[in-house]
């Protein structure tokens, strides 16, 4: 019996008409530089990140993995604030293949003003030029020189959490991993958002929306090739490049997994949270009915996107007693 998708929220939907038809979503190495431009010059500026004033924005260069390339990161935190402030560790979507430091950081930034955060962003190396580690290894670095410096950028490191959306969120849940198994830095938690997590594209949820909506399964299949090649959805595969592949989920940093119904990655940020409860660990799980992938940057105003918006702020705020 086939598998029939969700239907799509309704609002979501004329988003999704009004963006173009399927084949303006379709991403391919052919068009890769083209791609890349597209996105790239759609992130916010830095004089744009900064408020009018009311956000200070330091771009500094860190050192990177052995033998690897310096880390650009973005930091950002209220003008004029002072003391230790949670940090947040911002890790960019893109299917692995796209985006900069400055790409989906303004609602991380938004944050930053009204909670009194820091917030760091990082650019990492891509694929396929940049093939597994260099991504995660480079996000770990960066990481780790964020918690050893979270006092001079103003941070608190006991209040540290990584987040991102998409690849982003894979990232972010791999380099928690990462962290517990090298044993630093202590996370205060993990934000994954439709977090890319599994290179097997094979779930009944990435079946159903093969060719529909934003970032289908061949789409899928280009990111996890150009990251891992011909070890691809083989057992070579390791959970720091794809965190489905792990089988160990205890003492993982507290999860917010969020993920729409109608879309390639719900069945694997789903099956994640269970083998974290399964695990005694803790997570909170968001499904959204009749969402696509990073389906609040199409409809903003959306209902559901609204819902989203705050469902996210408000687990922080829990998270780090705010």
């Amino acid at each position: 019996m086939p598998l029939v998708p969700p239907p799509f929220d309704p609002e979501l939907a004329a988003a999704l008409e009004a963006a173009g038809p399927a084949g303006a979503f379709a991403v391919t190495l052919e068009g890769l530089a083209e791609q890349r431009t597209a996105i790239e010059t759609a992130a916010s500026t830095v004089e744009q990140l900064k408020r009018g004033g009311l956000v200070t924005v330091e771009e500094r260069t860190v050192p990177g993995p052995p033998n690897a390339p310096d880390i650009p990161l973005l930091i950002c935190r209220p003008a004029g604030s002072a003391g230790r402030r949670p940090v947040i560790y911002h890790i960019h979507g893109g299917g692995m293949l796209f985006g900069n430091n400055r790409s989906g950081v303004d609602m991380f930034v938004d944050w930053a003003m009204e909670l009194d955060l820091v917030v760091v962003s990082v650019e990492y190396r891509l694929a396929p030029e940049h093939p597994h580690p260099a991504p995660v290894e480079d996000v770990y670095a960066g990481l780790a020189w964020t918690a050893s410096h979270a006092e001079e950028i103003g941070g608190d490191p006991e209040r540290l959490v990584v987040a991102g959306p998409s690849a982003g969120g894979g990232l972010a849940a791999a380099v928690s991993l990462l962290a517990r198994d090298r044993k630093s830095p202590e996370l205060a938690g993990q934000m994954l958002l439709s977090p890319m997590l599994d290179d097997r594209n094979d779930t009944p949820s990435c079946q159903q929306m093969a060719g529909i909506g934003v970032w289908d399964r061949a789409a899928n299949a280009t990111g996890w090739t150009a990251l891992l090649g011909t070890r691809r959805g083989t057992p070579e595969v390791s959970p720091y490049a794809a965190p489905a592949r792990n089988e160990d989920y205890s003492d993982l940093p507290p999860a917010y997994l969020e993920v729409g119904s109608a879309e390639t990655f719900r069945d694997e940020a789903v099956a994640y949270a269970c083998r974290t409860w399964q695990s005694g660990g803790t997570a909170e799980l968001h499904v959204w009915p009749g969402a696509f992938h990073t389906f609040d940057d199409y409809a903003p105003q959306a209902a559901v996107s609204r819902a989203a918006v705050a469902a996210r702020r408000n687990w922080l705020g829990r998270l780090l007693g705010m």
